[in-house]
């Protein structure tokens, strides 16, 4: 597989999506981003200043010109919300790559795939590429490439839990039948997110039909014991 991560015709030296809407200054958010060596930045449309130039904005620290900004719709539990909150990123910015992501309730952060895809299609066809964040159920991946999702971006676990991946089983067989993957919520270290690549090397790749090791999968359980 080629270190170059490629997205919507666009490619990428770095495969590390980094946030922006949690630090403390958007100056700590620029020195975070300079430092992880990162390409594209997701944008909270909800909580980041985009608009109003009486305050700090986000693009005085961050350039549009450096990094790849990608709305994404963190806060919408509604296809409508989601639609809406990206048709106002598009009018701020012209961003047109997005991250949609549709959630089933505060807590967990679960993504309500019926939303997903109804809130998926509309946008395409109003000419967003669409990065969907979505539960990894291989039957709704293979759904939403169908669609026209420029890439699908399973949850690895619940996001912020640590528990690393926690169905290696489901996440392998998305593999064998999408081709615009992306890993999200991967785990607590980069040891889950390059056991999770090996397998999808293994596994995925050409829809190879080998059966684990027993050792990997006494591995693959003991990683996903919550």
């Amino acid at each position: 597989m080629s270190d170059v991560l490629e997205v919507a015709g666009r490619k990428f030296n770095s495969r590390l999506i980094i946030g922006t809407g949690k630090y403390k200054t958007y100056e700590e958010n620029a020195r975070a981003a300079e430092a992880a060596g990162a390409e594209m930045v997701t944008v909270a449309v909800r909580r980041v200043n985009l608009t109003d130039k009486d305050k700090p904005m986000l693009v005085d620290f961050l350039d549009p010109e450096k990094y790849v900004y990608l709305p994404n719709t963190a806060g919408c539990f509604t296809a409508e919300d989601a639609i809406r909150t990206l048709r106002l990123a598009r009018e701020a910015g012209g961003w047109e790559l997005v991250k949609l992501e549709v959630l089933a309730d505060q807590k967990t952060l679960y993504p309500e795939m019926e939303e997903t895809l109804r809130a998926a299609k509309l946008l395409i066809k109003e000419g967003f590429d669409v990065m969907v964040y979505c539960s990894d159920d291989p039957v709704y991946a293979r759904k939403l490439e169908d669609a026209g999702c420029c890439a699908i971006m399973p949850l690895g676990s619940l996001i912020g839990s640590g528990l690393g991946i926690m169905n290696p089983v489901n996440i392998r067989l998305r593999a064998r039948h999408c081709r615009r993957g992306r890993r999200h919520g991967v785990g607590r270290d980069r040891r889950h997110g390059a056991r999770l690549r090996r397998r999808v090397d293994e596994y995925g790749h050409c829809g190879s039909q080998r059966s684990d090791p027993d050792g990997e999968r006494h591995e693959a359980r003991r990683h996903c014991r919550p």
